[in-house]
């Protein structure tokens, strides 16, 4: 069952009946209508998960690798080089320090150039519920917005009694981007940010015991691009590497999904992706997204939510007037910024929490 869950104005793409109805179960004809109004209204849009392109202060660079704050433990996911290496030879990974309210909702932390995939475990604080969550950070598969869409949702969520881990994934070219040296979007051969979503799941199930948590309450959370790896993890599988050692033998399908803003899955022709092999056995899901994206249109949200009530998995949607995109937590006194208050009450009702 689909239940949805409309919060102010719907604007355009949205017809009377939807706008007065709170919870209601997916139409599949209304959604498609409404999907493919989406898609065609952003045809002339800037291409998805590409950084905006507005006024800003000159970025502040800051070489070297990323490190988490003091008396976090950051681990590398692999016991030697990461499977199949990167897209192709690439500076050695730095930070950027973006400081512009048109990228990622102002001042935000970007990782680039990550070679050397790792997670960050922020323990629970608190009461320990053993509940845990793993965070992609988004980026658009070009860099990870590695504190507004990681250590930030990290610190709402341990403050709560959950165990979050951080995933620096594999950018440029884990999945498809849009690259600025060749102006095409680039699709690759080998999914290295999926392998190293699924490495961390099954190494984090691994490391249950250690951590206090319930090897099936494992949870993931992702933004725009990192809410693509959510879709993906959720109903790939397979293993998309070779084993390296035992904890590849270990199941990476999440217990519960949260994918906000997602993109990548509503394609420039209306299309949804057809890499996407949404299965039966994908866990509960919670989408939430606002009509005014003008990054990731809203039909990504719709076609992803649609898809998963057709084979049956338990999903939430939430769809917000306005937000933009990236919101994040960074929109509190907004109704956007109460999806935090939505999640942990969607986390008790499945019982994860």
């Amino acid at each position: 069952m689909c239940v949805l869950s409309l919060h102010g104005k719907c604007q355009n793409r949205c017809n009377e009946s939807w706008a007065t109805t709170v919870h209601i179960r997916f139409a599949l004809l209304s959604v498609l209508m409404l999907a493919n109004a989406a898609c065609d209204t952003s045809s002339a849009a800037a291409p998805a998960n590409a950084p905006a392109s507005t006024e800003q202060k000159p970025p502040l660079d800051k070489p070297g690798e990323w490190q988490p704050r003091t008396g976090l433990t950051q681990l590398r996911i692999w016991p030697g080089d990461a499977p199949n290496g990167t897209f192709r030879p690439q500076p050695a990974e730095s930070i950027r320090i973006f400081d512009d309210p048109g990228v990622a909702g102002g001042k935000s932390e970007a990782v680039f150039n990550v070679a050397v995939p790792t997670m960050t475990i922020m323990p629970a604080q608190g009461r320990n519920t053993g509940t845990a969550v793993i965070v992609f950070p988004g980026g658009g598969f070009q860099m990870l917005f590695i504190d507004l869409e990681g250590t930030e949702i990290c610190d709402w969520m341990t403050a709560r009694g959950i165990t979050c881990i951080v995933s620096k994934y594999r950018v440029p070219g884990g999945n498809d981007f849009w690259d600025a040296k060749s102006r095409q979007h680039i699709t690759p051969d080998i999914p290295r940010a999926l392998q190293d979503a699924q490495r961390t799941i099954r190494l984090v199930r691994a490391k249950a015991a250690g951590l206090g948590i319930n090897p099936h309450r494992i949870g993931v959370l992702g933004m725009s691009a990192g809410g693509y790896l959510v879709a993906q993890t959720s109903n790939i599988l397979t293993p998309t590497y070779r084993p390296v050692d035992a904890i590849d033998k270990i199941s990476s399908r999440p217990d519960f999904a949260v994918a906000l803003y997602p993109g990548h899955l509503c394609r420039d022709d209306g299309s949804f992706d057809p890499r996407l092999p949404v299965a039966k056995a994908a866990p509960p899901t919670f989408i939430a997204q606002t009509w005014d994206d003008a990054v990731d249109p809203v039909c990504n949200s719709l076609m992803y939510a649609m898809a998963l009530d057709k084979v049956g998995v338990s999903t939430e949607i939430h769809l917000f007037a306005k937000g933009g995109h990236a919101f994040a937590l960074r929109h509190k006194n907004e109704p956007v910024g109460k999806w935090p208050e939505l999640v942990e009450l969607w986390l008790k009702q499945i019982k994860m929490l």
